[in-house]
This record gives C-alpha cells, structure tokens and sequence, in this order.
C-alpha cells in the first residue's frame, strides 16, 4: 500500500505538502500540486479517511485558542475560518477551546493560559511579550504542548512556530507610504496598541527608520490605545489639542475608527491617516477621505493556516515546514479596499 511518505520522498516534497494536496486543503503551487496528485494516480495512492478519523479520536486532541479580540473587528476575520476548520477537524475528534480577551492584560492572560495547559494537547495565542507569559509558554513547550503564536510573535519563546505578518516590515511600509502620499514636512503622531506588544513595537520601529531619513520630519508623540477605538478617540484628541502642527497619524494596531473621529471632531482635513486593515469602519472613513490609505495583512489566512499546522500535527504527527509563516502586507487604498 502507498503511503503520503513515498509520495513526498518521490516529489521531493515534505509530508505536509502532500497531505494538503489529497486531502484538498491549503495553498501548494500548481505545478507542484499537480505532480503530487500524478504521482498519487500512477501509484494508485488509496485514502483511508475512516481509519485515520479513527485512529485521530484515540489520541482526542484539543486545541486551546487564546486571542485579544474582544471589540477588535480584525479578529472577526481570523476567527472565522479558524471555526469552520474546527468544525471540519471534529470528524477527526478534534476539540476547540476558545478564550478571549480585551486588552493587554499579563495577568489575564497568565490565568487563562494556566486553565487551558491543564487539558490541552496545542495552543493557538497571541500572547504578550512579557516575562511571565513567555515562562508559560516555554512550560507548557516543556510539557509537551504544541504552542503557535498567531498576529504577533514573542521571538524570545521556544513557541514552534508563528503565523502572522512581518511586522518590521509593515511599519517600512507605512513610513514610505505616508512619505509618498503626505506633503513635505510630516508632523507625524503615532497610535499604537501596547508596547507590551512584539509586533507593535516592531512596526514603529519600522516607521521611524524610513521616516527619520527625511530632515523636516518630526515625531509629535506615540499613544498607547490598548486597542481600543474610546480611548483611541480621547489619545488623538489630546495629541492633536497639544501639538496642532501634526499633519499626519499612523495607527499601528485597532483603534483606527476612533482616531479618525477624532480627526472629524477637530474639522481636521489636513491630516493624513496611514493604518492597518480593512474592517468595515476603516473603509466608511476610507469613503469619507479621512483615512487614506490601510496596510492589509491576510486575516482569513492567518486563522485558516494555524488552525491547518495544528491539524497536520496533532492528527498527521507532522510538524512545521518552517518556523515562521509570514502573511504579505498590501497597500489598500479605497479604490481595492473591498477586495
């Protein structure tokens, strides 16, 4: 009998690639995909779903799921085809513990992530990058637990992989974006969820190295708005109140919508906005010329590919093809928002 492993070592190909292939799942390049199901057909490759459905439920996987989504629309679009795969992966005796939560909270966290390590076999987090969390992390690696960190990465862990964007890269992105589309002389102010956060950190950094290369720029202050659109609204009043020279924001995280209702609120037109995403509150202000442009970074992807690694190594005993699964960052601007 044929196995996925013959067929990878005969394509050259990881066990993996295979599996996504016969089993119709995931992104693999056409020509690729194409030699793996020729070479199934040649060899008479024959599936056996019942046995493997089977043999999964007597290991009972469950995979806990941990991510700040509470009044953060972009989670709406991660989590989606993270539910449809988990109700897929139950004919495989998959389990799915979800848990939320709003904000940054270490201590939050710590307790949920301390619940979920007392049954479960993955965990899918974005987690905080903060001492405690990356400990409990590096346990539960230790245990035996299959951590994936998923939209922001704490590179000091021993998680196995990452799925998400190139944060580093996206914050250069806005910085030459917003060099391309705002006047000389950026008076730039900056909103951003926490530095507690890897990714946002990251792609702040990213901005000030382009943007700090022009001579007239200035930075006219970074607020933190724990993602929040309320406190996101009064940090943008009160930076545009103390330092009205600004002409542009950058909002790193969520909270775009309250930073451009701020925006409205001081009859502000002058501004230019660079955020991230394309939730539906991004685009009305997009229609409205207050936002000018978003950085969109592949949502439906990111759950659809870390719910997929999970799957494939629970159920397949086969790990990662790599130990970061970066998502491209595109430029959207109203006329491609909806895409």
């Amino acid at each position: 009998m044929v196995t996925i492993k013959q067929i990878a070592e005969i394509c050259g190909v990881s066990r993996g690639t295979v599996d996504r292939v016969l089993n119709n799942r995931g992104n693999v390049k056409p020509e690729k995909r194409q030699l793996i199901l020729n070479t199934a057909r040649q060899l008479n490759y024959q599936p056996n779903p019942a046995g493997k459905a089977l043999a999964a439920r007597k290991k009972n996987p469950i995979v806990g799921v941990l991510i700040a989504s509470d009044g953060v629309p972009f989670f709406d679009d991660v989590l989606l085809p993270m539910r449809k795969a988990a109700i897929k992966y139950e004919n495989y005796g998959m389990k799915i513990l979800w848990r939320s939560m709003r904000g940054f909270n270490v201590d939050e966290q710590c307790g949920i992530i301390d619940e979920l390590a007392q049954s479960v076999n993955a965990l899918i987090i974005n987690p905080v990058n903060d001492e405690r969390i990356i400990h409990k992390l590096d346990s539960l690696v230790d245990q035996g637990v299959f951590v994936v960190t998923i939209n922001n990465d704490v590179d000091s862990c021993r998680r196995h992989c990452y799925v998400g964007s190139d944060y580093l890269q996206g914050g250069r992105t806005a910085g030459a974006l917003l060099n391309m589309i705002a006047p000389p002389g950026i008076h730039a102010g900056v909103l951003m969820g926490s530095k507690s956060m890897q990714g946002h950190r990251e792609r702040l950094k990213g901005f000030l190295e382009v943007l700090e290369k022009n001579a007239d720029f200035q930075l006219m202050g970074v607020r933190e708005n724990n993602d929040d659109d309320i406190i996101s609204y009064e940090e943008t009043q009160r930076l545009l109140t103390e330092h009205p020279e600004t002409n542009a924001l950058f909002v790193i995280s969520a909270g775009a919508y309250g930073a451009a209702r701020a925006v409205v609120a001081q009859k502000r037109r002058d501004i230019i906005m660079v955020v991230f995403d394309t939730i539906p509150s991004t685009i009305r202000m997009m229609r409205q010329h207050i936002i000018q442009a978003a950085i969109y970074q592949h949502p439906r992807q990111q759950g659809r590919r870390a719910m997929q690694v999970v799957f494939d190594y629970l159920v397949n005993g086969i790990k990662p093809e790599r130990e970061k699964y970066i998502m491209r960052n595109e430029i959207r601007i109203l006329e491609n928002a909806d895409e």
